[in-house]
């Protein structure tokens, strides 16, 4: 527990710690140099992506975790039972606030992957194109965040968001660390078609 500041959120991302950070607004944003010049048109294409493979991503994960995940996953991956960040905006939402549930969102996701890829890298070394899906999904989280980040301090001057992370599978089972995974990333399919309808009118060229 404890205030994080964005910068050093973005240097941490792959830690999948448990931890909270504070919504603080004032002088504490680095330069709007940081911002690329399409920031926005950036941040649309990513959450377009993330959207249109999330699903894919949640059934080759169950493909490649087998029995009894490929035929009882409605029982075993229901995420009722974790953690995931409440995400209670809408499309009539003040664009800060649907900018800070997003950052929430995918802060926690960048940390849920770092889990699930390390856990996969265990339990399924050999499942190429799975491991290569949670890469390129971390890669464009990441991405996103830092993106968030920007477009939060430049426009909201706000530099510190409140945090909280999902529990680490480290010491779990292989079936427990399977099943969190399935739980996470069903949840993920769930929400990021919600957040996208969300965001992206927020985001639209004015």
């Amino acid at each position: 527990t404890g205030v994080v500041p964005f910068v050093a959120l973005l240097l941490l991302q792959r830690r999948p710690v448990a931890g909270r950070t504070l919504l603080v607004t004032g002088s504490g944003c680095p330069s709007h140099g940081l911002c690329r010049s399409n920031v926005q048109e950036q941040t649309r294409r990513q959450v377009a992506v993330l959207n249109a493979t999330a699903q894919e991503l949640f059934s080759l994960y169950l493909k490649c975790q087998g029995e009894p995940f490929s035929s009882e996953s409605d029982k075993l991956c229901n995420p009722a039972g974790i953690f995931f960040p409440a995400f209670r905006v809408n499309r009539t939402s003040e664009r800060k606030e649907v900018m800070v549930a997003m950052y929430k969102l995918f802060t926690f996701l960048n940390a849920s992957l770092g889990n699930i890829t390390r856990d996969q890298e265990e339990l399924n070394p050999m499942a190429k194109e799975l491991l290569e899906r949670l890469h390129n999904t971390t890669k464009t989280t990441r991405g996103l965040i830092s993106n968030l980040t920007c477009l939060l301090c430049k426009n909201y001057n706000v530099f510190q968001v409140d945090v909280r992370y999902g529990d680490s599978s480290k010491g779990k089972s292989a079936f427990k660390k399977k099943q969190q995974g399935c739980q996470v990333l069903r949840k993920y399919v769930q929400v990021i078609g919600q957040a996208a309808r969300v965001l992206l009118p927020h985001l639209s060229p004015s």
